[in-house]
């Protein structure tokens, strides 16, 4: 009797848990980034790095386009290896399929679904993405040895070897970005300590290095953003997923590259990479260069300046700060008169909230106010966080 009891106790435990997670999936899907246009162009949300049964992932093509647009991104591109099968023995060799079968379910869906792939040597270079490609199958792979279930390359695969899937690739008319650069499978012998290396430069040269992914599954990495700054790279931010997303940033938003694009087309995103109008959006922080970047915060803002007569004889001004934007911004603000309770002028900006700042100006009658931000939560370098300037009219 007490074992049945029991049971049934343990089968209502289960089924509340099941129906609590069932909820705050349902509560999770509906949360769609919600972020500003800036001036000229339209913010679109995109992941170019992703995988599935084709190459090394565990689901199924359609499955992420499904993600994506229970997540409201703009664009996509499912980018398998085309040096590995995960699955040889079940799935036809085809590295076109999973761009097919996405292309296919996207059509239901406003979410446009760019043909790519990766290229994965464990040398140097190193792995690097193709968006934009027209035949995946058509890009050798011929430093491999084996690739079926197991990853074995030739003992000694030749540059030109290495470079033929990219030259390939840049005759199909592919921008290629270098993917997470670390020093796994790094010869530190052979290639030193510098992650850009004589290959990639020559990559550069020779037209067949565009971009470097500054985050990959939601990892920020330094010697990533310092690649972009000094080759003038346009910079990405993907989620690299094999399995399922949602559990994967299920306390947070999955890693995005926003890309400023003058339409919301492939051509239109083609010529934003080309011009290296994108950011990278991961956690609470935007890294970015700075003209996207401050018209990005200021976009994303609502000011306005009011006199206010509420303090008896003092005039004050009230500062209104409404950001509609779903990221915080974790600022520093400074003018040239005093703000009242806020401590070294610091302040998190929350989404979809009003902040009122206290402006004393000791009896001067002011037409306009000046207003200096340090936006220590978007990054326009390395080791620079966004600096901008406003001057609000005052208003009675």
């Amino acid at each position: 009797m007490k074992l049945k009891k029991f049971t049934y106790l343990l089968l209502a435990g289960l089924l509340c848990f099941g129906a609590e997670l069932q909820a705050q999936s349902v509560k999770k899907a509906e949360e769609k980034v919600k972020l500003p246009d800036i001036p000229g162009y339209q913010t679109l949300k995109c992941d170019f790095h992703m995988h599935t049964v084709f190459s090394d992932g565990h689901v199924w093509p359609s499955f992420r386009l499904y993600e994506a647009n229970r997540d409201g991104l703009d664009a996509i591109s499912i980018t398998e290896h085309i040096d590995y099968e995960g699955y040889p023995d079940e799935i036809k060799k085809d590295y076109n399929k999973s761009h097919q079968i996405a292309t296919e379910s996207a059509a239901k869906t406003d979410v446009l679904v760019i043909q790519g792939v990766e290229i994965s040597p464990r040398v140097t270079p190193y792995h690097h993405n193709a968006l934009f490609v027209k035949d995946a199958n058509k890009l050798p792979a011929d430093y491999m040895k084996d690739g079926k279930k197991k990853f074995v390359m030739k003992d000694n695969p030749t540059e030109k070897q290495l470079l033929a899937p990219f030259r390939d690739a840049k005759k199909q008319g592919a921008f290629i970005f270098y993917n997470h650069p670390n020093y796994r499978w790094w010869d530190k012998d052979k290639y030193g300590l510098d992650l850009f290396s004589d290959l990639h430069r020559k990559m550069l040269e020779e037209g067949l290095l565009h971009g470097v992914e500054v985050v990959n599954s939601g990892i920020y990495n330094l010697e990533a953003h310092r690649m972009a700054e000094k080759y003038n790279l346009t910079m990405f931010a993907n989620s690299d997923e094999h399995r399922d997303i949602s559990y994967t940033y299920r306390h947070s938003h999955r890693p995005m590259t926003l890309v400023f694009a003058a339409e919301r087309s492939e051509d239109g995103i083609r010529e934003a990479l080309q011009a290296r109008r994108t950011a990278v959006y991961f956690d609470n922080y935007l890294v970015g260069r700075e003209q996207e970047m401050d018209a990005f915060f200021k976009a994303s803002l609502d000011i306005k300046a009011v006199k206010s007569t509420q303090r008896n004889v003092e005039p004050v001004i009230l500062i209104h700060i409404q950001n509609n934007a779903d990221i915080p911004y974790d600022v520093v603000c400074q003018s040239d008169y005093d703000f009242e309770n806020l401590p070294l002028g610091r302040i998190t900006l929350k989404p979809h909230e009003t902040t009122t700042l206290t402006l004393k100006t000791l009896w001067q009658e002011l037409q306009e106010v000046p207003l200096r931000f340090e936006v220590q939560n978007v990054l326009v370098s390395p080791e620079k966080a966004l600096q901008t300037e406003l001057r609000l009219r005052v208003t009675e």
